[in-house]
């Protein structure tokens, strides 16, 4: 076995999920993940834990969807399970990233909205979403599999103590700031303003490990729930909702929910989303990335999200770990992320202050204000 591999299931185990002796873990495993989820059996085995793995193929779900009547009802043994475990591991990996392409999207909504206590119960616990690299993702982020197998572990196995230090100043300017305005001034794309409000909130240094509220490895951005939003954005970053192709997404906002979208590609995928409930038109995310270690786009959210220089912003759920106690967020059965790159004529304001222009934050050395 390549001692990558090890190493990604070492850092899993003891830096992101925090597992500790006599856990109940849930491992969730791919199709193609099986390498990781053997070094990842066999940490878990060092260290103690229990363990359950379940199998998550796309060929499955899109056999079961299509074969369904679409009048889904939550499994009550699968909640169980979710609600008596300390720890769910997602391994991503799967044999072909567009596998439920042909499952009709009001299927797709019904799903997910009867899957909803299951999320909110797997969110409750100690959980952690990576990613095994793959010959299909590999395909899919238009590189050579071992140029890709070099990408991923360049992104997963980092210092991430240092990353979530310098990561922690950008947590502390949204923290105490009210508004955050992001502005685009392309000539060759739709304008960006928008503003929402982040009053109240407290953002997520996301290292990586749940014990700072960060559940994706890799990771290495700074999230927050906004709301409030108003103005429009283009969201520049080609992506893969629900095995559909998305580029070029324009939305306009007022008073909170977007009011108007527009899509060079998939937009009937973005109408699908926004149809899902009421919170779907709503964001419940903001994040920030600051992974340098993650250098192109690969059409996967895990990667793309936490890449320098871009901003993401989701529509739907918002994440109770940006709450205060006592207020509930934005509610959804979805969580969408989209993204915008930053890296020329942009800049992030807080409270009218420039802290971030092309891609450069304020307290790096390169940084023009």
């Amino acid at each position: 076995m390549d001692d990558r591999i090890r190493e990604h299931a070492e850092v899993l185990v003891d830096w992101s999920a925090r597992i500790e002796p006599g856990d109940d873990v849930v491992v969730g495993v791919a199709e193609d993940a099986h390498d990781l989820a053997v070094a990842v059996a066999e940490k878990l085995g060092e260290v103690g834990a229990n363990v359950v793995t379940t199998y998550d193929s796309g060929e499955v779900s899109r056999a079961y969807l299509r074969a369904h009547d679409g009048e889904f009802e939550a499994g009550d043994h699968e909640l169980a399970m979710a609600e008596a475990a300390d720890a769910f591991l997602r391994l991503g990996g799967g044999r072909n990233t567009t596998a439920t392409a042909d499952v009709d999207s009001d299927t797709m909504q019904a799903y997910s909205r009867a899957r909803t206590d299951l999320r909110e119960a797997r969110m409750d616990t100690d959980w952690v979403s990576t990613v095994h690299p793959t010959r299909s993702l590999a395909q899919q982020a238009s590189m050579a599999y071992e140029e890709y197998q070099e990408f991923v572990y360049d992104a997963v196995l980092r210092d991430w103590e240092s990353l979530a230090e310098r990561m922690a100043e950008m947590k502390t300017i949204l923290d105490e700031g009210s508004e955050v305005r992001l502005v685009k001034e392309r000539e060759d794309q739709p304008p960006t303003d928008v503003t929402m409000s982040v009053e109240g909130r407290t953002a997520v240094n996301s290292a990586a490990s749940v014990a700072y509220d960060s559940h994706n490895l890799p990771s290495g951005e700074v999230f927050t729930a906004p709301y409030d939003t108003a103005g429009e954005v283009f969201f520049d970053v080609p992506m893969t909702i629900n095995s559909k192709r998305v580029r070029g997404v324009r939305l306009v906002f007022e008073d909170g929910e977007v009011v108007e979208f527009a899509a060079e590609q998939g937009e009937d995928e973005i109408e699908s989303v926004l149809e899902t409930d009421d919170g779907a038109r709503r964001l419940g995310e903001l994040g920030i990335g600051m992974n340098r270690g993650i250098d192109r786009f690969t059409d996967n959210i895990l990667f793309d999200e936490k890449m320098g220089d871009t901003v993401h912003l989701a529509l739907g759920r918002a994440y109770d770990s940006n709450l205060p106690d006592g207020e509930e967020g934005n509610h959804s059965a979805v969580h969408v992320d989209m993204i915008t790159d930053v890296s020329e004529a942009s800049r992030i304001e807080v409270d009218g202050e420039v802290v971030q222009r092309d891609g450069v934050f304020r307290f790096e050395e390169e940084f023009e204000g």
